[in-house]
């Protein structure tokens, strides 16, 4: 039987933290429809509804019908490398770890994304809210980085990141003018929307 792996990002934008690549592996005939209800694109949903299908995709991963991973690229390789690097080794990582090559099957990636070239592969344009692959993969990403960045504020509390996320929201922004850089923020993407007042 052949496999769909889905895979998407989160995380390409904030001002802090990793950025995260997921990936999930089912097989082709798997009913995304009456296992995971209410299933989209992970930005059109609620945290809450976020975490439910989440928790689902680990019960079904626990008996086998899924298979997923979630790799993440640190704030400190997206500033040596780029984002666009960062992404593509995680996503890489995660897909050989996920279903190392050769596998009878097809990936199915969102946006501009591309596999390895040893798989076989379809990039779409808005595959986060057409293919069912991509969606979970979505979730898998954002709540795992979500999750992440609330455990971050844990120990850096200054900046809220378990309200923002890292994203450049106008609290964060003055956070930083009043405490500077922490080692969790992309000084690269700091550069672009701050006029220079930030202390590293």
């Amino acid at each position: 039987m052949k496999t769909i792996i889905g895979i998407d990002e989160a995380g390409r934008g904030p001002l802090a933290g990793p950025v995260a690549v997921g990936v999930v592996a089912v097989s082709e005939t798997f009913d995304f429809a009456s296992i995971f209800p209410g299933l989209n694109d992970s930005k059109k949903l609620s945290e809450k509804k976020r975490e439910a299908l989440f928790l689902r995709l680990q019960e079904e991963m626990k008996v086998g019908t899924v298979r997923a991973v979630v790799c993440l690229s640190s704030a400190e390789v997206i500033d040596e490398k780029g984002i666009s690097f960062a992404i593509s080794n995680a996503l890489a990582k995660g897909v050989r770890k996920l279903m190392p090559n050769p596998f009878e099957g097809k990936v199915y990636l969102d946006g501009s994304l591309k596999a390895p070239e040893e798989y076989e592969q379809e990039t779409i344009i808005g595959g986060d809210a057409l293919v069912p692959a991509i969606m979970l993969a979505s979730i898998a990403a954002k709540v795992t980085r979500d999750r992440f960045m609330v455990q971050l504020s844990k120990d850096e509390p200054r900046y809220g990141f378990e309200t923002h996320k890292g994203y450049g929201t106008k609290a964060h922004i003055e956070a930083l003018h009043a405490y500077g850089v922490s080692p969790f923020h992309r000084k690269t993407f700091l550069s672009r929307i701050m006029d220079g007042t930030i202390s590293s």
